[in-house]
């Protein structure tokens, strides 16, 4: 994968908002309504959420109650979500932070009841980059945490076509995005107990996903990767 290709997508996601502030609309994703609803069933009350975006599933999980760490590269996106939450009443329960998927999550350990991320583990993260981020994800949670993420897998007609990055890395359209095997989603559940690996479709394509439900060990002492 080019060493240029991360700030490559950086640019082009923060030119995306810039020209697009509602891409993906209001109305939050069928993942959140779905990991909001487990969360609130195992009781929690803080949810860390990596590429927030402008914040459609971010004020869902705000409106639930719960207090969200929203994380995403584009300052662009983070300011539309925060201006969101500010003028529905919600900004006490939003805190927003420019985070590079890349890097440590800026989080103590056991500071979170549940993560989620739609889509952000499939964006242009190597294998080492995505098992080093899904590690701290396993840091940040305290245990029995819930880890809900979404990615697009290698069944998804996109899958093998574009321009090719390696590592199972395509692009199209300035969008580019790592296709999952199923043998990487059970490598990033070792130490977890893997729950669901349920198979949908979003969009026009329509594009292939996996949601992915996992939890932390009610007992661990995770330590940074």
């Amino acid at each position: 994968m080019p060493t240029d290709l991360g700030q490559d997508q950086h640019n082009h996601w923060q030119s995306v908002y810039d020209t697009n502030p509602r891409m993906y609309g209001r109305r939050p994703s069928d993942p959140a309504r779905y990991a909001a609803e487990v969360f609130r069933g195992e009781g929690g009350q803080s949810v860390l959420e990596l590429g927030a975006g402008h914040g459609r599933d971010t004020l869902h999980f705000a409106r639930a109650g719960m207090t969200v760490h929203a994380t995403d590269f584009s300052l662009t996106g983070l300011e539309q979500l925060r201006a969101q939450a500010d003028d529905t009443g919600l900004g006490e329960r939003v805190r927003t932070v420019v985070h590079d998927a890349r890097t440590p999550l800026p989080l103590a350990d056991a500071s979170a009841d549940a993560a989620f991320a739609h889509m952000l583990l499939c964006m242009a993260l190597s294998t080492t980059e995505i098992h080093a981020l899904v590690g701290e994800i396993r840091r940040v949670l305290r245990p029995g945490g819930v880890f809900v993420y979404t990615v697009r897998h290698t069944g998804d007609a996109h899958y093998g076509t574009g321009t090719a990055h390696g590592d199972d890395i395509f692009e199209h359209g300035g969008f580019a995005v790592h296709f999952f095997s199923r043998t990487l989603v059970d490598e990033l559940a070792t130490g977890w107990s893997l729950h669901e690996v349920h198979a949908f479709d979003e969009g026009d394509l329509p594009r292939r996903l996996w949601r992915v439900t996992q939890t932390t060990p009610r007992s661990h002492h995770p330590e940074r990767t």
